[in-house]
Parts: structure tokens; C-alpha cells; sequence
């Protein structure tokens, strides 16, 4: 038995210990009468003996010479139970043979083996954990002053933010307090660590005690809260944290003791709801799903949130193959065992998408590629019919070939009453989806929503270039206000709305109030540890051509249906007049064919209900 050298020590006082738990379990036993002497020395021999034999090898064969008991902690504590239990049932069981075979006198008792197995228990443990209990010791003296840290949420997260903390010791960190507003935990103790009072007593409790940073542990707290937190931190000159969202655990990307930054997406958290689970897992576990789009940011979001109702195959289809590969690295990362397929393609590909639908029968659909970004789409109309009207005609038709059984498109705000190409081909795609679903009679269904917060190329991550590059931030107009929602309770509800479809529906998410993009900018300022107009500048840059101050998620007049999600709507109105979709269409792509710019928006004006496209050209500037 070769040992490694930090716990060559720990063998010899084993051995040691062997022996002092043998012996002393007989004189604890017969209390060093003369009859320990005259009858039962032979037995506390015998019992040395086979003790030092036999439990040194079980101690090995459970590892316990293998382990850093510096880091020693509750499984290690129960690994060493059954080290002693098991070690301790063998001499027993030996001792008690050899006395049947009358191989060491009459003196024997079989209590004395019931002591000698506490004794050991508390030996073999008492040692191990006396080595974490002076490596922290050690530790603490070294690092000096830790820093106190105070806790908001003393529930379940709470706890493993606490149970983290004091794990890691090297952190040098330690927990204070909490913060809760439950009025049964007021005055009790998680964890070791007080409940110090509510959420309310934030302020006070930074002025009556030292603290040099709050962590914000409640996954599903509302924005408001993670911004009074932030605001009275940053007030008081504290740093602060948060742990993620639950709809960011949802999708698998961080795990709940990952700690970071209070970002934007945190402040405009929503109250959350009641999750209804299962109809998302009786529409996607155990079938074939494919997801167009699978690199950008909502259809890679779609992914890791589909990778957790067990699909019998995950389909990852897009043009880029960088972003492809991105996402099957993580999805491999995190959902190991799923069946993966990697598909390069582009959607204006007919030839191609019915071969991919040929090889591997998709059963469920999400068609989430599009051209997507406002300006660029002014200056390349042609692109945006291709991609966005053509391509979504493409998916459409090959999944009416194939009988997928349920086909959804992801949708924007842009195309209600659009004032730009996109949020025309947009609209123009719900409109082929909603006529084949009233062909065919199969699931095809359009889920609408507005901006959602940190997509690529969105605003987003432009302020926070532009705060790296210390300024300014450019907003084109003060009233400027958009819907905002975060990526993964978008496609968490998407999920949901899915699964609510009976064919030609248009689902709409609650989507809350709409956001001043000002006011977003400050707070991306403010969070950055600067002041709005002292450090960083916001200057208006005027709006640009195909943009309106406001967005819509439905056409005016328009009946809202609830649905079993409160954040979940079905659009009641009418069908719309779908007659001339093949023929419009059909002149489009002729149009987009002769990169006829001015034709298409004009075109796109006529056809398009509530439409005002006006179709200029823009100035490349304009673009970002």
C-alpha cells in the first residue's frame, strides 16, 4: 500500500489510534479493575491485533488515505462512517470466531467491540477534519480582512450562495446576513447565518454594519426589486451581485450558484409566473425537432431550452457555420447525451431543405431564420424578400410535403402596420404560414413579439461598445420606446404558445410596457459604475428612415383571446384575404430577381395591410 506523502502522517496516527481505541475500549469497559488484567488482557491483545490488520486495509480500500482533508466536508464525513462501520463489523466478526474456537481464555467482551468501533469513529473522523478545521485557520490568518457580504433572499438560493461561500474558503468571503421579506423567517438563522430583517431594511442594514457587497439570491426576483437593490447599493457606494434569472436556469446556459454582474436584463425582469411545463414536454420529448435559424440568437436560445425535454433528435439548422458550430458546442456541453445534427443550409434552398426533410423526418418546426436588422434591410430589399418571404414560403412548403405535425414562426412586432421593408416581409411571411395552415388544416401557428434584450447586432451590446469606447451613446430620438424582453423567457413562452396551437393561430406575448431606449441607455451607464450627462453623453442623432417612435404587437381593433398562460394572447380577428398570396409572391421574388429596390417597397406598400412604407434610400451612416 503506497501512500501519498501528505497522508503518510495520517496512516501512522491511525495506527496509533488503533491501538489506543482497542485497549481503551476494555479499560472503558472494565475500568482498569484487576479483571481486566486476569481474564481479558489475552482479548485486548487479540483485538490490537486483528484491528491493526485489518482496519489500516479497509481505511485504504474506501480511500481514505487518498482524499485532501483540508477540503473535508459532509461526504467525506459519511464516507469515514462507513470506513469505521465496515473496518470494525470485520474485527468483530474475527474476534467473536476466535473466541468461539476458545483461542484466547474466557475473558471476552462483546461490548467492549461496540466501544472500540466509537472510539474509532471518533478517532479516524476527530483527525481528518481537525486538518480542514487548522488549514482554515491557516487560511484565515493569511488572507487578513474578509469581506462581508449580505445576502438578499434566505431561501433555497440563498442557502447555496452561504453553503458556497463557506466551502470555499479561498474566496475569503463571509456571509453576515439576510435580507427577506417572509415574516416566518424574521429572526431565525439559515445556515448559521441571521435573517437581519426585510428587503425594505436594505438602507439601514448598510449603515448599521460594515458591508462590502450585496448578493441579490433569488432567481425569480421581478426587475423592480434587483433595481431597488441596485440603486440603494449604488447609493450607498456597495458593489453588488445577482445569481441568474429563472428563465436563464431554464435554458440550461449557467448553473444557479454562478454569480455575476446585475445586468440590464435584470432590471427589467418580470413578475414570474406559474410554469406550466408539461405541454411544452408532450410537444417535444421524443420527437424530431428542427430549429431554422439554430445560430442566432432566439434560435440557439430555442435549442438549449428544447435540449431539456429529451427530443428524440435535435436538428440545428443555418446558413452560418460558425454560429452553427457555437451552438452544437454548447448544446454538447450541456446535453451530452442528445442526439445532435449539425445542418448547413440556407432556407431559399428548396432542393436542399427537402432533402434534409426526406433524411430525417422533422416532426416539430421552428422557423426562426430571418434578415432581421431595420436599416439593413432598407438598403438591401431584395434580400430581405429572398430570405424572409422566399424562405419561409421554402420551410412552409417542404413541412406541408413532409406532414410535420406542427409548424411555428417566429414573428416581430415590425409587422404590424410596417413602415419597413422588413416588418413587411415579415408580415408577409405570418400570412403564408396562416394561409397553409387554412389549406392544409395542419398546426402551422406564428408566435409575435417585440425587441428582445442582448440579440446580436441589437442595441444592447452597441451601448456598451460605445460606453467602452467612452462615448457618447447615440439614440435617434428621446421618445423612442420599444417592447423588451429577455431571450430566454421569450422562448420559454414561444415554447409555450406552441404548444397551444391548433393550426392558423397568431399568438402574441405580453410583453409588458414599452421601454424608452433613453432610459435604457442610462441604466447601461449607471451599471457600468458612471453617470448619464457627467461621464458618458447621450446624443440624439434624429430617426432614421423606416422607424417609428412606438411599436404595436397588434393591428388596431383587434380582440385579444386569453390563453392558459396569462402571458400568452391569441389574436380574434378574422382571417385575412389570402387569395392573391401565391401571385404576390411570385412578383416579389421577380422584383428581388432584378434588384428592383423601388418596386419592391412600393410594392410591399400596396399589398401589406396597414402598411406605410415609404422605401428611401438611406444613407450608409444610417445603417448603424
Amino acid at each position: 500500500m503506497r501512500l501519498p506523502s501528505r497522508n503518510r502522517f495520517v496512516f501512522l496516527a491511525d495506527l496509533l489510534l488503533i491501538v489506543i481505541a482497542a485497549f481503551g475500549s476494555y479499560a472503558l469497559r472494565l475500568e482498569l479493575t484487576a479483571d481486566f488484567f486476569r481474564f481479558y488482557w489475552q482479548a485486548g491483545l487479540w483485538l490490537v491485533g486483528s484491528a491493526l490488520v485489518i482496519k489500516p486495509v479497509i481505511y485504504s480500500m474506501f480511500g481514505l488515505y487518498r482524499r485532501l482533508w483540508v477540503y473535508a466536508s459532509v461526504s467525506e464525513l459519511k464516507l469515514v462512517v462507513a470506513a469505521v462501520t465496515t473496518a470494525s463489523l470485520a474485527v468483530s466478526a474475527l474476534n467473536i470466531g476466535l473466541f468461539s474456537l476458545n483461542a484466547f481464555g474466557p475473558g471476552f467482551s462483546r461490548s467492549a467491540l461496540a466501544i472500540d468501533w466509537l472510539l474509532s469513529l471518533v478517532f479516524v473522523g476527530g483527525t481528518r477534519f481537525t486538518l480542514r478545521i487548522l488549514a482554515e485557520s491557516n487560511q484565515a490568518r493569511g488572507q487578513g480582512k474578509r469581506k462581508k457580504i449580505l445576502v438578499i433572499g434566505a431561501g433555497s438560493a440563498g442557502a447555496l450562495v452561504v453553503k458556497e461561500l463557506q466551502k470555499n474558503r479561498q474566496m475569503n468571503m463571509e456571509v453576515i446576513g439576510f435580507l427577506d421579506d417572509d415574516p416566518a423567517k424574521q429572526r431565525h438563522n439559515l445556515m448559521g447565518v441571521p435573517v437581519i430583517g426585510k428587503m425594505t431594511d436594505l438602507a439601514r442594514a448598510l449603515d448599521a454594519r460594515p458591508v462590502d457587497e450585496v448578493i441579490i439570491a433569488i432567481p425569480s426576483a421581478p426587475g423592480r426589486v434587483v433595481r431597488l437593490v441596485a440603486d440603494i447599493c449604488r447609493l450607498k457606494g456597495v458593489t453588488f451581485r445577482t445569481m441568474p434569472g429563472i428563465f436563464e436556469l431554464l435554458g440550461g446556459k449557467v448553473s444557479v450558484s454562478r454569480l455575476r454582474e446585475v445586468d440590464i436584463t435584470d432590471l427589467l425582469r418580470r413578475e414570474p409566473i406559474r410554469l406550466n411545463d408539461e405541454s411544452i414536454g408532450t410537444t417535444i420529448a421524443e420527437k424530431t425537432v428542427l430549429v431554422t435559424g439554430a445560430g442566432g440568437s432566439i434560435g440557439r436560445e430555442l435549442c438549449r431550452q428544447i435540449g431539456r425535454w429529451n427530443p428524440r433528435c435535435l436538428l440545428l439548422l443555418g446558413h452560418g457555420e460558425n454560429s452553427i458550430f457555437e451552438t452544437l458546442l454548447e448544446l454538447n456541453e450541456n446535453f451530452p447525451h442528445l442526439n445532435i445534427r449539425p445542418l448547413i443550409a440556407d432556407v431559399r434552398d428548396a432542393r436542399r431543405l427537402e432533402a434534409i426533410f426526406a433524411e430525417y423526418r422533422p416532426q416539430v418546426v421552428f422557423h426562426a431564420a430571418a434578415h432581421k436588422h431595420v436599416p439593413l434591410m432598407e438598403v438591401n430589399p431584395a434580400e430581405a424578400v429572398t430570405n424572409n418571404v422566399l424562405g419561409t414560403k421554402n420551410m412552409v412548403d417542404v413541412a406541408d410535403q413532409f406532414d410535420v405535425e406542427r409548424f411555428v414562426l417566429i414573428s416581430t412586432d415590425k409587422a404590424v402596420a410596417p413602415s419597413n421593408v422588413y416588418g413587411a416581409t415579415k408580415r408577409l411571411s405570418e400570412m403564408l404560414v396562416l394561409d397553409a395552415a387554412q389549406r392544409t388544416g395542419k398546426l402551422f401557428t406564428v408566435v409575435r413579439f417585440g425587441n428582445v434584450l442582448g440579440s446580436r447586432g441589437s442595441i444592447i451590446p452597441k451601448f456598451k461598445r460605445q460606453i467602452a469606447a467612452g462615448g457618447p451613446l447615440t439614440v435617434t430620438h428621446p421618445d423612442m420606446e420599444r417592447f423588451f424582453m429577455t431571450i430566454p423567457e421569450a422562448v420559454y413562452l414561444v415554447l409555450q404558445a406552441s404548444a397551444f396551437g391548433r393550426g392558423g393561430e397568431v399568438f402574441v406575448l405580453n410583453m409588458g410596457k414599452q421601454v424608452r431606449i433613453v432610459d435604457l441607455a442610462e441604466d447601461l451607464i449607471r451599471l457600468s459604475g458612471l453617470e448619464p450627462g457627467r461621464d458618458i453623453e447621450i446624443v440624439f442623432t434624429g430617426i432614421r428612415p423606416g422607424e417609428k417612435l412606438s411599436e404595436a404587437l397588434w393591428d388596431p381593433g383587434t380582440l385579444l383571446e386569453p390563453t392558459a398562460h396569462p402571458d400568452i394572447f391569441r389574436l380574434g380577428n378574422g382571417r385575412e384575404d389570402t387569395s392573391s398570396l401565391d401571385v404576390w409572391v411570385a412578383h416579389l421574388l421577380a422584383l428581388a430577381q432584378a434588384n428592383d429596390e423601388e418596386a419592391i417597397a412600393k410594392f410591399l406598400d400596396e399589398i401589406i395591410p396597414g402598411a406605410a412604407i415609404v422605401g428611401t434610400k438611406m444613407d450608409l451612416m444610417d445603417v448603424v
